[in-house]
């Protein structure tokens, strides 16, 4: 088996940077984590607190702490660090090699859409952001590490588009249809969910708007070679 990962993510409209922040990680007892943080608001406050969760967690992961502890680190530092004055949602998708399933850890509103075959499970059990209340613990699934296995997790961004509208996007249908017709395919996946939300939006995304889906697929690469690929737009240069 092989896990392909790909994310998308644009900026509110008429906002110059997204409040959302997506890292990734190798997990030093084997395997990955992505972690998906989306700060309050939107614009440069946003994204500075969306970065100081991310990188809390990220630096976690990284020496071996488990997803939940990691979470709940991030949440007492945002909450300190803050006064209790400012909320993220964060939300951790780790691929965990030494208990062999894929961890889904959510502080979020947001559900994480999973599918698998003709079957589509949504995480949605009530969870809080963290940074603000003094009792708060991070929503755990733990999924065993199954060929045709896809995770999808969105920021607020996806699941409120069109809503202005009253056009509001079926996230949990549209995941199952791109499912059947991308399997294998997270890049094409997340693209084509970044593009539904942007229509509905009429291109003028209300809110952040970040993907990431995770797929687990059948086969091994030839070469046995890890690989990354990115797109990164960059602003017009002032000379």
């Amino acid at each position: 088996m092989q896990i392909r990962a790909a994310a998308a993510k644009v900026a509110k409209y008429a906002t110059s940077e997204s409040g959302d922040t997506l890292e990734m990680i190798e997990r030093p007892h084997g395997g990955l984590s992505f972690v998906l943080a989306d700060g309050q608001r939107s614009g440069r406050g946003a994204k500075a607190i969306s970065n100081l969760v991310a990188r809390k967690a990220i630096s976690l992961l990284a020496e071996g702490v488990r997803d939940g502890a990691a979470a709940r680190a991030a949440h007492d530092y945002l909450r300190t660090l803050r006064r209790a004055q400012v909320l993220a949602s964060l939300i951790i998708v780790s691929v965990d090699l030494v208990s062999q399933t894929l961890v889904v850890s959510r502080n979020t509103e947001c559900p994480v859409v999973v599918v698998r075959g003709s079957e589509t499970r949504l995480l949605d059990a009530p969870s809080e952001p963290v940074g603000v209340r003094a009792k708060m613990k991070p929503v755990i699934v733990e999924l065993p590490i199954q060929a045709g296995t896809t995770v999808v997790a969105a920021t607020d961004g996806v699941w409120s588009a069109g809503s202005r509208a009253h056009r509001r996007l079926d996230v949990p249908q549209l995941v199952a249809q791109l499912y059947q017709k991308y399997a294998g395919d997270p890049r094409a996946m997340a693209d084509a969910i970044l593009a539904e939300t942007l229509a509905l939006d009429d291109g003028r995304p209300h809110d952040d708007i970040s993907v990431l889906v995770v797929s687990v697929l059948q086969g091994e690469s030839p070469d046995h070679a890890r690989r990354l690929e990115v797109s990164f737009p960059l602003p017009p240069i002032i000379k």
